[in-house]
């Protein structure tokens, strides 16, 4: 067994993530044999008590669309919204008949960005998943498809399980799907060899990632399972990509899948949820010399640095900060409402609060709320 493989055993708190086309039939609708197909898998990973299982699963929209007469996945935001009523409840009630097989309860827990790149909503997330997991259930995570908006939704459901990982301090992330890893060239051609192990980004540079995925059930691809695992690596979690039939396998350590190496280093910052799971409400664009502070010195967004506003936004929401050429720099949750900001431009914060109050005597985006962009 490798060095990298060696990690995949020796891990004891695992996020896995298993995508639509591997719980539901071609025609929508769960598919019972599949799901309990996984369920045996986890069920032994957990079964000795040194290993704690968070499954992050899609397939509550495909779980409704035959229930409710869809023949396909709807492109409107509102059917997706009803199909995820209804098959939120079967998908849940499904993994909670499989896991009493095993003696194992499940725990439901929905999550939106908005839960997550706020402090106190993320502080909630962490300890309601952890005292899950302390109390010996199997945490099922899913994006809050009935009330999520376009402007609040993650996108895709890697992506939230990279994040998962970073929030619940994962030692390993595996993403499950119907493709066995990531390929070299597309993997029905001749001539395509598996990728065993991902090192850094230098070592896919070169390959053209496909991003449609077979069913035609889910939102994802091989490129949003590839950027899943950019997020977790960069966050210091390894990362295993490999197909649902192959789970045991990969959880075992053995050579299957492609294992992506930890890139950065683990922290508890909840910054990570804001530059990747929000969606900025407005910007604000800033001089020269605010730039510099905020992306070099690390330094608060003060009224002085600020030259322009753009967007319709709440005190709290997150807003893009961009450079005078209008290029985002970083983002972060700001403490002032849209309508407020105009009478604050240019000017220091003593003189705000001698003219409007002392509560106009503070950051515009606090640097612990404020997050770096990658350039």
């Amino acid at each position: 067994m490798t060095v990298a493989r060696q990690q995949v055993t020796q891990a004891r708190r695992i996020v896995v993530k298993v995508g639509s086309s591997s719980l539901t039939t071609a025609a929508g609708g769960l598919d019972a044999d599949r799901v309990d197909a996984l369920v045996d898998v986890l069920a032994k990973v957990r079964s000795g008590g040194e290993k704690e299982i968070v499954l992050v699963s899609s397939g509550a929209i495909a779980a409704g669309l035959a229930p409710l007469g869809l023949a396909r996945r709807p492109k409107d935001l509102a059917r997706q919204q009803a199909a995820a009523s209804v098959g939120q409840g079967l998908l849940v009630a499904r993994y909670t008949a499989s896991f009493a097989r095993y003696g194992v309860r499940v725990g439901q827990v929905l999550l939106t960005g908005d839960d997550t790149s706020r402090r106190a909503h993320y502080r909630n997330a962490y300890r309601t998943l952890d005292q899950l997991l302390d109390m010996g259930a199997v945490p099922v995570v899913n994006e809050n498809d009935t009330v999520a908006t376009d402007e609040i939704r993650f996108g895709d459901n890697d992506r939230l399980a990279a994040l998962v990982a970073h929030l619940v301090r994962a030692d390993l992330l595996v993403l499950l799907s119907d493709v066995d890893g990531l390929y070299d060239g597309d993997p029905s051609r001749p001539g395509t060899s598996r990728i065993d192990q991902v090192r850094g980004p230098g070592d896919i540079a070169h390959v053209q990632i496909g991003s449609a995925g077979k069913a035609g059930v889910g939102t994802g691809g091989m490129v949003t399972k590839v950027e899943a695992a950019r997020i977790a690596a960069a966050a210091g979690v390894p990362v295993v990509l490999t197909s649902a039939s192959r789970a045991a396998d990969a959880l075992a350590g053995r050579d299957t899948g492609t294992f992506f190496h930890a890139t950065g280093r683990r922290s508890a910052d909840r910054l990570l949820w804001l530059a990747h799971a929000s969606t900025p409400q407005g910007s604000l664009t800033l001089d020269e010399g605010a730039v510099r502070a905020v992306v070099e010195d690390r330094k608060s967004l003060l009224p002085a640095g600020i030259a322009a506003v753009d967007g319709e936004f709440s005190a709290g929401d997150p807003v893009e900060l961009r450079d005078a050429e209008g290029r985002p720099v970083a983002r972060g949750l700001v403490n002032f409402d849209a309508k407020e900001i105009p009478q604050l431009l240019g000017r220091s914060t003593r003189e705000l609060a001698r003219e409007l109050g002392p509560a106009y005597e503070r950051e515009v985006v606090h640097r612990d709320d404020l997050v770096v962009l990658e350039t």
